[in-house]
């Protein structure tokens, strides 16, 4: 009797191991037969194979240097190209702005506000932007969200988030007769009450802006003392720091305070940008909210004329900002201020950004670079995200195309993964 029971325990334990392993085979997903992508600019991997397991990728490269397990569940990407997937740096999922859009939100609670944020990280998603930055939301929505995708109760991107905006009163992204935090304690409280509910960046008004009816665009309005305050109370806990700038004075002021990222950079002149490249100070553009392919989306919500005034007259000045710093070699990374999956000039607003990178000056490839890979180094997560290698995220898109030959590509996007789950796929279709 012992023996039998030694011998099924045995059986029983053989079976489970099977099993194990079983299943450990069907989660290895093998991509097979695309083209990868190397962001360094070195020849591309054809007829490719990247193998899967969990999250992340275990394996990438030529067909013939890497075997494919018997159970790996195949996914055919045969004339595809495959790159990371794309990154967006400046955006708010619970985008309010003037007009049409303010009034029919005026209401929203804060239950609507997150269900409103969640339709649009599902749909960012879809659109093959795997990680966002988000950059002033409200009522912390936008921490609530990272944290139900982070356990599979919500699907959107990876989410890095500087909570709610510290604005001072008077200035951009405030109300008339509403006072904010000002002076460099009261800001300090601001940024610390921001990280405490889990940011891991910190956003400040520091010049006028677009959205905010009245005062100069490209004036310096937060002091030296109040954004040295704020960089310095976000570095000791290992937070970053970002500037919604639209002038050349206040961006030399933050640069001199340590700051990590500007913010659309409307009015930059040629001697600040030179000093973001000495500093290794990171821009993002977003330039497509200031430029004609815009104009159906501010038709569609509705903004006031005043706002498509002050829209129109950073204009030529941004765009010609963008190219002095592309010319300037300062580290770029895309942003839309604007949903990265919102329809724009036939395309999403987060691929009409990169083609007018290249249009200002870049190579395919460098916009590429700026969607992917830079972003991933501004964010300090380039050792997990933002490139296809052995160890990080299996975080990928497919495109019918070469975008480091023609940034275009982007614009047909077959296949999204984010750590190794499909959400889009239409190369089996």
């Amino acid at each position: 009797m012992k023996n039998f029971c030694i011998a099924l325990i045995l059986v029983v334990t053989a079976s489970f191991a099977g099993l194990n392993q079983a299943a450990e085979a069907v989660a290895t997903k093998a991509i097979v037969g695309g083209t990868v992508v190397d962001l360094d600019g070195t020849a591309p991997i054809r007829d490719a194979v990247i193998l899967i397991e969990g999250e992340k990728i275990v394996a990438i490269g030529s067909a013939a240097d890497v075997p494919v397990p018997d159970a790996a569940q195949l996914i055919d990407a045969s004339g595809a190209w495959l790159i990371p997937g794309l990154m967006n740096m400046h955006l708010h999922l619970g985008l309010i702005l003037p007009g049409k859009l303010e009034a029919e939100l005026a209401k929203e609670t804060e239950g609507e506000l997150t269900l409103r944020m969640a339709a649009n990280a599902r749909d960012i998603l879809h659109a093959g932007v795997t990680t966002i930055r988000l950059t002033g939301e409200q009522r912390h929505g936008d921490l609530a969200l990272k944290k139900a995708i982070s356990k599979g109760q919500a699907i959107g991107p990876r989410i890095f988030s500087s909570g709610e905006a510290l604005a001072i009163t008077g200035g951009h992204g405030s109300e008339s007769n509403v006072t904010y935090s000002d002076g460099p304690y009261e800001l300090i409280k601001a940024a610390r009450k921001e990280i405490s509910a889990g940011a891991s960046w910190v956003k400040i008004l520091i010049s006028g802006g677009i959205a905010t009816n009245g005062g100069d665009i490209a004036e310096a309005l937060m002091t030296l003392e109040e954004i040295e305050a704020v960089v310095d109370a976000a570095h000791r806990f290992g937070a970053r720091v970002a500037a919604h700038s639209g002038s050349s004075a206040a961006t030399t002021i933050a640069i001199d305070a340590g700051i990590d990222s500007i913010e659309h950079g409307y009015f930059l002149d040629r001697k600040v940008l030179k000093k973001m490249k000495k500093h290794g100070t990171w821009l993002v553009p977003t330039i497509v909210v200031s430029q004609p392919a815009t104009q159906p989306f501010f038709e569609k919500i509705g903004v006031p004329e005043w706002y498509l005034k002050r829209r129109d007259s950073v204009g030529k000045e941004h765009w010609r900002a963008l190219e002095m710093a592309i010319e300037e070699g300062v580290n770029i990374a895309l942003g839309t201020d604007q949903l990265p999956s919102e329809p724009n000039d036939g395309t999403t607003a987060t691929v009409r950004e990169a083609q007018y990178y290249v249009e200002a000056g870049m190579t395919p490839l460098q916009a590429l670079r700026a969607a992917t890979i830079q972003p991933a180094r501004m964010l300090g997560a380039d050792d997990r995200i933002g490139s296809l290698e052995v160890g990080k995220f299996a975080d990928i898109i497919a495109v019918d195309g070469d975008p480091t030959k023609d940034i275009k590509a982007l614009r047909n996007i077959l296949f999204v993964m984010k750590g190794g789950e499909v959400y889009n796929d239409l190369l089996s279709k």
